[in-house]
């Protein structure tokens, strides 16, 4: 395997994006820069009632945009709303999008925009590369550090009926503009602030780990890796201090340009069948996971993870292979418990019976394919069977 090689052929994409406290304020501004009457404005109903939304909203008014307000669905978005909120934008004649909260409202949005222009089911767009026609203009602005959906080509979506989470894989889900603001991740709790940066983390390390990686996407995650490292647990231990906030927004950032472009691995493989069948929270299944793949991984990308080690800031040079791992993981696994996320999967309702459907799916979802070692079916059961570390 090859991985971050010079010669191998990389492409990168990512949105014009503004960076800073404040760049909530300019969402009026640069949708008029797309010319268009009426905007359809998607956020969930607990960020709606936060200033942040206020302040999008008078900005949409100053620059004298009509604009109308989408905001029935669900913390993992369903096939289903997305569908409802592309009718809404039909029936409301609007010519573009303002996406305002988390992951799951930007997933949303994005699903929203290409079922609207490609006049198809959102469940169609499943898989990689197969979005024929790019949304309306899209503007996202992030109240989370971790998802990065506000940079990134995926966009992950719940079908109940088949009770899994499809990855919809495209550039053409890249948003048009990304007003990244700190300060609206002032209003998270501690325990989202842990579940969202451990989220970014797991970003940062499968995107290094991946076997599509590139030094362009090396530079971004591991960069990650050390502001999460440094500045997640005093986020998590002072949500006001704008410093951190501040930090662990750019680390989203910058775990969100690596993944983007070099996809993740099989913990969020895992993660995504786990969110499907039982409607778990995705940052904390991450948080869960990232430390037994690693251990799994590790024979298979060793220097790869040495580095990962000294951005987390340990100390693994000089060690022998099964010493080094076992340093990795144990910060991992560390961090984790540090910044509150003591529940293992028992602890969130998932039962030995799960582990079989759970596994058929996350054996097939892409981002196992950049994986660095390809595991069968039953190294994936064992992984979900492991016991609590």
């Amino acid at each position: 395997m090859s991985q971050a090689s010079m010669e191998n052929l990389r492409k990168f994409v990512a949105p014009e994006f503004v960076f800073g406290v404040g760049a909530r304020r300019l969402a009026g501004q640069f949708a008029r820069n797309f010319s268009v009457r009426r905007v359809l404005v998607v956020v969930d109903e607990v960020v709606r009632g936060l200033p942040w939304t206020t302040d999008v909203l008078t900005s949409l008014d100053q620059a004298s945009l009509e604009y109308r307000i989408f905001s029935d669905l669900s913390p993992n978005p369903r096939a289903d709303e997305v569908m409802r909120g592309a009718r809404y934008y039909l029936r409301e004649d609007c010519q573009a999008i303002v996406a305002l909260g988390g992951g799951s409202v930007l997933d949303c949005a994005k699903g929203i925009g290409i079922v609207c222009v490609n006049n198809r089911p959102i469940l169609d767009f499943e898989g990689v590369d197969n979005v024929p026609v790019p949304g309306p203009p899209l503007v996202c602005i992030p109240t989370t550090a971790g998802s990065s959906a506000d940079v990134s080509q995926f966009a992950i979506i719940t079908d109940l009926a088949r009770k899994v989470k499809i990855a919809i894989i495209s550039k053409a889900m890249v948003p048009d503009i990304a007003l990244i603001d700190p300060e609206t991740t002032t209003s998270m709790s501690p325990h989202l602030t842990a579940c969202t940066g451990y989220d970014a983390l797991t970003h940062a390390v499968e995107a290094f780990a991946s076997n599509a990686s590139s030094p362009i996407t090396d530079l971004h995650a591991l960069e990650a890796v050390r502001l999460i490292a440094k500045h997640l647990p005093q986020a998590v231990e002072a949500p006001q201090d704008m410093e951190a906030r501040s930090k662990m927004m750019l680390a989203s950032l910058y775990a969100g340009l690596a993944f983007s472009n070099a996809s993740l691995g099989a913990t969020h493989a895992m993660a995504h069948s786990l969110g499907g069948l039982l409607d778990l929270p995705h940052g904390e299944c991450n948080a869960i996971l990232l430390s037994r793949i690693v251990n799994y991984n590790y024979e298979a990308a060793p220097e790869r993870y040495l580095n990962v080690a000294e951005a987390l800031g340990l100390d693994c040079r000089d060690l022998g292979l099964d010493e080094g791992r076992r340093i990795l993981v144990d910060g991992l696994v560390a961090l984790r418990k540090r910044i509150g996320l003591l529940r293992d999967l028992g602890d969130l309702g998932v039962s030995p019976d799960d582990i079989v459907a759970l596994s058929r799916q996350a054996v097939r979802d892409p981002c196992m394919v950049t994986n660095p070692i390809h595991p069968c079916l039953e190294d994936i059961e064992r992984l979900y069977a492991r016991n609590h570390e």
